[in-house]
């Protein structure tokens, strides 16, 4: 009787131990999902718990049974060692919520190999499953997590770089007089350092927001805005208008990703009900941003004296530091970036979950903190994570070089930016994507439009009344007289000047007709805006001025000479030069966003992203409608202001609203 129980129990426990073995095969062989392996494997530690527990019962029994016959010790040792492997260890990590690492990698699934069976669409199906599961467990997380000081330091880190986007939009608008006039470049380029600008941030917001779904926001964020403070830096030193329009093009593919990335970044360590309300505060860096580069501009691009020179050919002026003063808001986001995390939501999403429970363990304990409750404990033990879907490359790393695999890697990286970017045209988000672009493009090409077209308005109304107190001279006739002070705003036609000097002299907005010049001395001459039309010089003298033959309109220049002449467009700066008052209205226009920042960061949860977006959006229209009818420069400064003011309100719901409907690997 004996003997025959012993047989069936032995029997029992091999049993057991091969269903064991069986069942973490199939698991590893199906590929399950990190939450359902470790389902799987808090139910195989239970079942093996109770296993042993039922075995030590049948052990005392069996040695009651027996009445002091020795146990036997094989199969003992098969209890507690067949069926038994490392991954069946409960080590430390676990038990704080980090997973083991091989449960998940049976996470991944290649799709180059065929091993499960399953099509992409299976995969992707069970994928945006695992994602709305994420989604649901995240905001608890967060919100047990707590807002506090990390939000606030994030805040501010992240306020930085989008203070440098409000810069780099400014910078265009108040550099292009002056850099059009310092590099002598013609009517018909003097367009192009606007629309360059605005090119590459367009392209720049594409790729910097397709690679932040790839290698992570805060990677993403360092490498773009480093490019932007480079090539920012180097525009203010080049001399060439191509290569000034190369570096700005640059820069402004740089600044492209600052605020798709920025706002990601932010709302993912946001709950829902605080995101609405602390993204429109963050939008407010960007209004300083405007206010400091206005200010900058005011106090930096009119004083000529500022500026220095290395001979003749280069030439340092002033609107170039204001160019290096705007880089430095780029260089503190960048430091400050070094010493923030990455966003949680984007390691859970690529699978990294030990990476993502410690920076939301950093989140929580860092918010206790700062509230006095340092002993309250972090409770989150298993988050889940999407199954991941990896793209077999091949890379022969055995016969190919650094440079084929390099360049496979890279092509392979843009490729997956493409895949992103393509996916937002597919269901279900594909109608979502199509009435975005819309909107932002509409709000984007009335925002931008009037930024740099206005300086240009103000410096055309300003234009005709200065051309409206022209003085005009008519037949005159001098000789032997000497010129050592300014002439200014001037008109002198039919008239004859003989043996005249012209000594350290200036010609502002001058303009000669029909006159002649006989035997004079051009010593030390600046001129700006100053030609001479159907004029004749006869034996005259050219030394170290800047007239050259584009000052010279169906002019004859007989046996007359030209020594050290000044290379490159002169610029000068005098107190009532309209530069002070441009750069004055732009800030008053940047400080009227003020407002409306913050009546929408008061009521964007309150009364609905769409209705402020739709609400500002034809209100600033219908005061757009009116600076078509402005003729004076106090009327065209506040239709300017309201337009500012009311359309902030929907770049901040348009921003919270774009980042919310897109799941987190297509944001």
């Amino acid at each position: 009787m004996d003997d025959t129980y012993r047989d069936r129990t032995s029997l029992v426990r091999g049993a057991k131990d091969i269903a064991r073995e069986a069942k973490r095969q199939a698991v590893k062989k199906v590929n399950k999902a990190v939450d359902r392996a470790q389902d799987e494997y808090t139910h195989r530690s239970y079942s093996r718990f109770q296993d042993e527990e039922e075995e030590e019962e049948d052990c005392n029994y069996k040695q009651g049974g027996q009445y002091g016959e020795p146990a036997n010790d094989d199969e003992g040792s098969s209890d507690a060692t067949e069926g038994h492997d490392e991954e069946d260890e409960i080590y430390e990590g676990e038990y704080q919520g980090i997973p083991n690492t091989g449960q998940a990698k049976d996470n991944q699934v290649n799709l180059g190999q065929a091993a499960t069976g399953k099509d992409r669409q299976e995969l992707e199906s069970e994928r945006q499953a695992d994602e709305e599961e994420l989604a649901q467990q995240y905001e608890l997380i967060i919100q047990e997590c707590g807002h506090g000081r990390f939000q606030w330091q994030l805040f501010f880190v992240l306020g930085m770089a989008l203070m440098a986007d409000g810069v780099e939009v400014f910078v265009v608008g108040f550099v292009l007089p002056s850099a059009e006039t310092d590099m002598c470049v013609p009517n018909s380029g003097a367009g192009w350092l606007g629309s360059v600008v605005y090119l590459g941030m367009m392209v720049g917001a594409f790729f910097w927001g397709g690679l932040a779904d790839k290698v992570g926001r805060r990677q993403t964020l360092l490498i773009c805005m480093s490019v932007n403070g480079f090539f920012a830096f180097l525009s203010s030193f080049v001399q060439g208008y191509g290569l000034f329009l190369l570096c700005r093009v640059f820069s402004g593919f740089g600044i492209g990703g600052a605020v798709p990335v920025v706002f990601s970044y932010f709302a993912e360590v946001l709950a829902r009900g605080k995101r609405g309300e602390h993204l429109s505060w963050l939008c407010m860096f960007w209004m300083i941003g405007g206010i400091y580069a206005s200010a900058m501009a005011w106090a930096i691009i009119p004083h000529y004296g500022w500026s220095f020179s290395m001979g003749s050919a280069y030439q340092f002026h002033s609107w170039r530091v204001f160019v290096v003063v705007c880089a430095f808001p780029c260089v503190c986001s960048v430091v400050s970036l070094t010493f923030m995390p990455e966003s949680p939501r984007y390691f859970l999403e690529v699978g990294k979950h030990d990476e993502a429970w410690m920076i939301l363990k950093q989140i929580h304990d860092t918010n206790m903190r700062a509230r006095g409750q340092p002993e309250k404990v972090f409770t989150v033990n298993r988050i889940k994570t999407p199954k991941q879907i990896n793209e077999l490359i091949e890379m022969q790393a055995e016969t190919g070089n650094w440079f084929s695999r390099g360049f496979v890697q890279i092509r392979s990286e843009l490729y997956g930016i493409w895949l992103t970017f393509m996916r937002c045209f597919h269901y279900p988000v594909k109608d979502n994507t199509i009435k975005l672009a819309i909107v932002w493009f509409t709000l984007s090409f009335g925002y931008y439009g009037l930024s740099v077209w206005f300086p240009d308005v103000i410096n055309h109304l300003q234009s005709d009344e200065y051309a409206s107190r022209v003085k005009t001279f008519s037949k005159e006739r001098l000789a032997n007289f000497t010129f050592n002070f300014t002439l200014e705003n001037q008109i002198h036609s039919d008239g004859e000047y003989i043996n005249n000097r012209f000594i350290g002299m200036k010609f502002k907005s001058v303009t000669y007709i029909d006159f002649t010049f006989k035997n004079c001395y051009f010593d030390d001459v600046t001129s700006l805006g100053t030609y001479f039309r159907n004029c004749t010089f006869l034996e005259a003298t050219f030394y170290n001025t800047d007239i050259d033959d584009s000052k010279f309109i169906n002019t004859e220049v007989i046996n007359s000479t030209f020594h050290h002449n000044k290379t490159g467009c002169q610029m000068t700066f005098d107190d009532d030069y309209s530069a002070y008052w441009v750069y004055f209205v732009n800030f008053l226009g940047t400080l009227a966003v003020l407002p409306g920042n913050i009546v929408s960061a008061l009521l964007m949860d309150k009364i609905g992203r769409l209705t402020m977006l739709g609400g500002s959006m034809v209100l600033s229209g219908i005061s757009c409608f009116f600076l078509w009818f402005g003729t004076s420069e106090s009327m065209m400064i506040g239709m300017l202001c309201l337009y500012n003011g009311l359309t902030i309100s929907a770049w901040n719901s348009l921003d919270v609203i774009t980042v919310e409907l897109y799941p987190t690997d297509r944001r």
